[in-house]
């Protein structure tokens, strides 16, 4: 077991490979005694216990504080009973430790593919005099420095009481020198990595746009003062849910910080009546003791392959070509195919379709909800479509929308009701549509059975799940007054149930999601559709911080990346194609152009990027991601990639602009054995791990805007 119990002392001791994590009861509480760096079971962890026995309820590190009793710090709950009044106090009752991790009704969650893999804590809480129970679930993994955290509310009265907060994990950490680093940013920017350093007071990040957002992701984490990449200490915490959340930081006139994360309690409420329960989210806490890579890495790891599920989480993806940039709205089959046979000749694998093939979409101002081929563009239908681009070579994958219905549509003129929306308020539009309410279980059999009936008859590969808008007039005509503050809430559980139907029925479809870019891109996410297209913005520049960031927790498996055209459609800017494709390939690689354009010249250089990413994608896809340079920080960018044993190593280098009499440049590597040594593929030239990774690797002297370099290292015998 991973888990060691003290009952007479009343200390919890979760162990992992590297990390521990103590609870300890004081007076009935369960208090937050330690989290970092591995300690030997039994050595004097009681004392431990005592420093947080401080006597004030302002001061204990309570696991899952309440407000109301003497803590007035951030609360991790409130709920409002049936005599209007918000006090509880949730007490200690008993716990129960079980091998293996069990699965969370409803919600995504990490997984273990055995019981050995991790051993799962339950505390056991309860108010009398309300008769609520709440139960704290912690699984520690034995090989990953990772603890999952979640909370269940279960109503034992006799009376119905509502809740107005459920967090799902709250950690007093005893320090007040910390960082707060996050990932921010809009549309078309996303992931902008932000660190701020945390003074008294409180710090929050959060989400009320019903969705995990492009503003701000469900993650945050705190960093000593001077942590880096390679050293320091980290705390990881990241929600697993796409929809509106909560992170903040709270540092107190004690020197204590407190973060707290899960649902954002604005505008949430959820009634419980006698007997029934309520579930939060999960939370994934990791710890680092070697810097912000090595937390990353720990991420990357655990989503990539205990998150992420069905066919193709290990399976290396296609190389696609998608022709939203090469002709949005106006195209024809003839158009389209000419599109997959130049592909073909690159040896390009997918071919998508995206916006406009159903309906009467000849813009974004009609037909969501009408899921049926425009026989106008596809005379044959979406049938002959697949069929063309398959006689290429090319597997066919599809566009679709489903959460969304336009005004303008069959559908809405059918169920004007079937929208979000509130009696006698004006509905939001956001690009000419409004959110379908999928609360409702018909909404959601109507869209399961439109889809499934294209993906019944056509020969669908790839499907990318689009959402282009933020949930407004959060109604639901079925729920009845006193559930309305549940259907945020709600939807989100409505789509992961739709999502599990979808995906289960048809696993040999690999789903990608997208919400106008990286406006969903979230654990919750992944755990049905194991990539998500990462931004928007397909500039090669702004790419540089958008898939930096992006790494920060997600693996390089889950990001969508394309070359796209010059001049680039969203910033205007014009760079190389070399430049544009080795970004690109630093995730899932793809175009987005209109590939029979390229010059000669073009296809000769996007055919050698194509073969060269199916020899690299599955170190690329499945390797250990080393963060060498920032480019928030500076000029230059690199980034490496490292297999398991070592033996293997690529490293990309960018640089945006060049400068007049440069220095030298080396670039220090990271994640190599320091006793091997390493051939340059290119240069044959041979360097010591140890050289590399201590005195660099050289860099060419190249002058001139948008320059990259691609350096492959293989160990030799």
């Amino acid at each position: 077991m991973a888990i060691w119990v003290q009952e007479d002392k009343g200390i919890f001791h979760l162990q992992s490979k590297g990390m521990s994590y103590i609870i300890g009861l004081v007076n009935g509480y369960p208090a937050h005694v330690y989290w970092g760096k591995k300690l030997r079971h039994g050595s004097n962890l009681d004392g431990l216990l005592q420093l947080v026995n401080n006597g004030s309820l302002d001061r204990l590190p309570q696991e899952y504080p309440q407000y109301g009793t003497g803590d007035f710090r951030v609360p991790a709950y409130q709920a409002k009973l049936e005599d209007g009044t918000r006090i509880t106090e949730l007490r200690y009752t008993g716990y129960k430790a079980v091998a293996g991790k069990p699965p969370l009704a409803g919600l995504p969650a990490v997984y273990v593919e055995s019981a050995e893999e991790a051993d799962t804590l339950e505390l056991i809480l309860r108010d009398d005099y309300a008769k609520l129970d709440v139960v704290l679930r912690y699984t520690v993994y034995k090989e990953w420095d990772v603890i999952a955290r979640s909370v269940e509310f279960v109503n034992g009265g006799q009376a119905p009481l509502q809740l107005l907060r459920a967090l799902s994990a709250s950690v007093d950490l005893p320090a007040a020198n910390l960082d707060m680093i996050y990932l921010s940013g809009a549309w078309s920017r996303e992931s902008q990595l932000t660190r701020r350093r945390l003074e008294q007071g409180g710090t929050t990040i959060q989400s009320r746009r019903g969705m995990s957002s492009h503003q701000h992701n469900p993650f945050a984490a705190l960093a000593k003062h001077g942590t880096d990449e390679h050293q320091g200490e980290v705390y990881g915490f990241s929600l697993v849910y796409s929809g509106g959340f909560e992170a903040e930081a709270e540092v107190d006139s004690f020197g204590t910080t407190r973060l707290a994360i899960g649902l954002n309690s604005f505008d949430f409420s959820w009634r419980l009546e006698p007997g029934e329960s309520f579930q939060t989210p999960e939370a994934v806490m990791v710890y680092s003791g070697q810097g912000l890579g090595e937390m990353s890495r720990i991420y990357h790891r655990l989503y990539r392959t205990r998150l992420s599920r069905g066919q193709y989480r290990d399976k290396e993806r296609p190389i696609l070509v998608n022709n939203w940039e090469a002709t949005y709205f106006d195209f024809n089959t003839d158009k389209l195919e000419a599109i997959a046979a130049e592909g073909a000749k690159l040896g390009i694998e997918l071919f998508v379709l995206d916006d406009g093939w159903f309906g009467k979409r000849d813009a974004d101002n009609s037909s969501l909800g009408d899921w049926t081929e425009d026989l106008r563009k596809l005379p044959g239908g979406l049938s002959d479509l697949a069929a063309r681009v398959n006689g290429h070579g090319l597997k066919f994958g599809l566009w679709v929308e489903p959460e969304m219905i336009s005004p303008d549509s069959d559908l809405y003129r059918s169920h004007p009701d079937w929208c979000l929306h509130v009696p006698g308020r004006r509905r939001s539009e956001a690009r000419w549509q409004l959110v379908l309410d999928y609360t409702r279980e018909e909404v959601r059999q109507y869209i399961y059975d439109s889809l499934s009936r294209i993906f019944s008859t056509v020969p669908v590969a790839y499907i990318k799940w689009d959402m282009n808008r933020c949930l407004t007039e959060i109604g639901s005509a079925q729920l009845p007054a006193e559930r309305q503050g549940e259907t945020a809430h709600r939807y989100v559980l409505g789509l992961y149930e739709l999502l599990e139907r979808l995906t289960s029925a048809f696993p040999h479809i690999l789903f990608e999601s997208c919400c106008s870019g990286g406006g969903r891109f979230d654990p919750g996410m992944l755990y049905y559709m194991p990539q998500t297209w990462t931004s928007d913005d397909t500039d090669a520049v702004e790419r540089l911080k958008i898939q930096y960031g992006t790494s920060l927790v997600y693996p390089v498996s889950s990001m969508g990346a394309h070359v796209s055209a010059v001049p680039n459609h969203q910033v205007g800017r014009i760079t190389p194609l070399s430049f544009r494709g080795d970004v690109a390939m630093s995730g899932n690689f793809g175009y987005e152009l209109d590939l029979t354009k390229f010059t000669p010249e073009e296809k000769e250089l996007a055919k050698a990027q194509v073969a060269n990413y199916k020899e690299i994608r599955s170190l690329v896809q499945q390797g250990n991601l080393y963060r060498l340079q920032s480019p928030f920080e500076g000029n230059d960018t690199a980034w490496m990639f490292v297999s398991d044993d070592q033996r293997e190593a690529l490293v990309y280098y960018f640089r945006v602009l060049a400068m007049p009499h440069p220095p030298r440049r080396t670039l220090l590597l990271s994640g190599l054995n320091p006793e091997l040594d390493y051939r340059i593929a290119d240069s044959g030239e041979i360097y010591g791990g140890d050289r590399l990774i201590q005195a660099g690797l050289p860099l060419p002297e190249i002058q001139r805007d948008f320059v990259s370099g691609c350096f492959r290292l293989q160990a030799e015998a």
